[in-house]
């Protein structure tokens, strides 16, 4: 995928797609359950709501994710991600106890499943759809650094293996006879869904709480001020921040106490040019220090 196309498939436009598909995917699979009374496609069905559910809301807090920074938000409005990546995790979650307590009353009490053939090809043209679907957004969630984005496709991809489990459950069903697999097939894809839904409620806590940014981002920033260490000038307190799409960096630049103003103000330029020129939506706040100045933050003073 070009560098062209994926800045035509910005996040607001893949959750544009994700809603229509769920909706699509919603109604295939809706009708495998009908026709079918497969319990385990029933399970696959009430995913696709979440689905949708979690596309609109999606859409909404990656708009607002894109608002430019205003007076009561200085630093942006970038957060917002978070709230979609958690919301949809709840959401997983609910719907896997909802799938659990379906599943567990058809397994002491299973019932015939009906026009199989028409039920499952139902269900592998939805999850090829999301499959497709997932692909694209991940590839986009890379280069956008798109929580929400990401939060969306990897629930696709656990739809897509709930699918996978849910048509294997019912060809098991088809060989042996034995109806309370197709309830056994359920509950396993409840609990994995689970899994995921508390993996993405877990990745936007850390968010929210201003988890340090990736080590490779890390480690552009280090090799970007390496270009710029001399005797005379050197960095420490680097600290970093991810928040959604952007990251921060904080940092001490020590320099000569003799260099004027605006010598010393103009390399600080430099430096901060050459990190967002590395690492793309960073922004750099450098504080200029003589070299035989320290600030220490661990002192008990300062955490008075």
């Amino acid at each position: 995928m070009s560098r062209l196309d994926l800045q035509f498939l910005t996040p607001q436009r893949l959750l544009k797609a994700s809603v229509a598909v769920a909706a699509i995917t919603i109604v295939l699979k809706t009708g495998a359950w009908y026709i079918t009374d497969s319990v385990g496609l029933l399970s696959d069905a009430m995913e696709s709501f979440v689905n949708l559910a979690s596309a609109l809301f999606g859409l909404a807090m990656v708009t607002i994710a894109q608002r430019p920074a205003d007076e009561d938000h200085p630093y942006g409005h970038h957060k917002a991600e978070y709230f979609s990546s958690g919301f949809e995790g709840a959401l997983i979650i609910g719907a896997a106890v909802a799938i659990m307590w379906a599943a567990g009353h058809r397994i002491f009490e299973p019932q015939p499943l009906q026009q199989l053939g028409w039920g499952l090809a139902l269900s592998i043209v939805s999850s090829g759809l999301n499959g497709l679907l997932a692909w694209v957004m991940f590839r986009s969630a890379r280069a956008h650094r798109s929580i929400a984005l990401e939060a969306d496709a990897r629930h696709l991809v656990t739809d897509v293996w709930t699918s996978v489990g849910v048509v294997v459950g019912i060809a098991a069903v088809l060989v042996t006879g034995w109806l309370w697999l197709d309830a056994v097939v359920a509950f396993g894809v409840a609990l994995n869904i689970l899994r995921e839904g508390a993996r993405l409620m877990w990745r936007s806590s850390q968010g929210l709480m201003d988890e340090a940014v990736e080590p490779e981002v890390l480690a552009d920033i280090h090799r970007t001020l390496e270009e710029f260490r001399h005797p005379t000038i050197r960095f420490d307190h680097v600290s970093t921040r991810r928040s959604g799409q952007r990251c921060f960096v904080d940092m001490h630049m020590h320099m000569p106490a003799s260099w004027s103003l605006g010598r010393a103000a103009a390399l600080r330029t430099s430096v901060e040019q050459a990190l967002m020129s590395a690492v793309p939506g960073l922004r750099a706040t450098i504080q200029l220090l003589p070299s035989d100045v320290e600030a220490h933050f661990d002192d008990e003073k300062d955490l008075i």
